[in-house]
């Protein structure tokens, strides 16, 4: 038997699941950890803990900088892109697994 969360759930997610998936949804959810990851390390390569990098980026500036700028392109599109698939399909799996146990009873 399905408690009163778990049919409320399943009548959410009937609505939502399509809505969800489209790709402007999915760049609200993983945005902002990506972002956050993002300025993270570039605080952490710019602040000059470690005297061996700052010295490799002062020495290398010019072709560095476009280099970093990239990857934390890439790093934030994977992020969103991973982070909203993979709550989606946790979404969608307990919505499969609460159909299955309402069938059977």
């Amino acid at each position: 038997m399905l408690t009163e969360e778990e049919k409320n759930y399943i009548i959410y997610w009937e609505h939502e699941r399509l809505r969800k998936k489209k790709v402007l949804k999915q760049l609200y959810v993983g945005l902002p950890l990506a972002t956050i990851l993002v300025i993270t390390i570039f605080i952490n390569a710019f602040s000059g803990w470690y005297k061996r990098a700052d010295m490799e980026l002062k020495t290398e500036e010019k072709s560095l900088i476009p280099v970093l700028a990239i990857a934390a392109i890439l790093i934030v599109i994977f992020l969103v892109i991973f982070s909203a698939r993979h709550r989606w399909d946790m979404n969608e799996q307990r919505y499969r697994e609460l159909l299955s146990r309402k069938k059977m009873d």
